[in-house]
């Protein structure tokens, strides 16, 4: 029996969608082509923005997300992965609209935390501005044992909401410097690893600086494609 096609939600932004199909290819056991999985991208950049439909009463992303969410079934998809931390807040409209089932990222996180050791205790947590104050990983990882310590007012507005716009706006250079430094004040005040609660920070942290920071920082990118693994070769 072939194995389930995983069905991608992407676009959110769409340089998080495509990055999470490759990690998902580079973190399969494989030898040839055929021992990889079969996945569906459906990258659609024109959801409304996330932050805005939470915080700001713009337009809400689920219509258009339900509209991808239709052309991974039919597609063929058997589960659902969205590379997108915001789009979350959305999950159980998401979820009450399809059959499939959803990885959710912010478990794919808790799992990360504790495969590196980081079983409970006090962890830091960037995110984008709706992500941090609408409690996604804080609620869902306090029932694993965490505690979420987040950027200050002043570390979102002039280092981590720019950063993320620069990224979306392929500036990942520019970017990396502003959320390395949030990253490193959040473990001075205690943080054992920092979960990169949303798609778009990882991109900007995979250079020699944050390799050389010492950090513990856990990439939901990455999670997300374990997770998505498991869930399709378990065991």
């Amino acid at each position: 029996m072939a194995e389930p096609i995983i069905g991608i939600l992407g676009g959110m932004g769409p340089l998080a969608g495509a990055d999470f199909l490759a990690r998902l290819t580079l973190a399969t056991e494989a030898a040839r082509d055929q021992d990889h999985l079969r996945a569906v991208l459906w990258s659609d950049p024109t959801v409304p923005d996330r932050t805005a439909a939470a915080l700001a009463g713009g337009p809400s992303p689920l219509p258009a997300m339900l509209a991808g969410v239709r052309v991974l079934e039919q597609a063929g998809a058997g589960c659902l992965a969205i590379p997108c931390n915001t789009a979350h807040l959305w999950a159980d409209g998401i979820t009450a609209a399809t059959r499939l089932p959803l990885i959710h990222i912010v478990d794919a996180a808790a799992a990360a935390l504790a495969a590196r050791g980081i079983g409970g205790g006090t962890i830091g947590l960037m995110g984008t501005a709706a992500t941090l104050r609408l409690g996604l990983y804080q609620d869902r990882l306090a029932a694993h044992g965490y505690a979420c310590l987040v950027p200050t007012e002043a570390e979102m507005a002039e280092a981590v909401s720019p950063a993320i716009a620069r990224v979306k706006a392929n500036d990942l250079a520019g970017a990396a410097a502003p959320l390395l430094g949030v990253a490193t004040a959040l473990a001075g005040r205690g943080a054992a690893a920092v979960v990169l609660g949303c798609t778009e920070i990882p991109l900007a942290l995979r250079g020699p600086d944050a390799e050389a920071s010492g950090l513990m920082l856990v990439d939901t990118i990455d999670a997300l494609a374990r997770a998505v693994l498991a869930w399709a070769r378990p065991g």
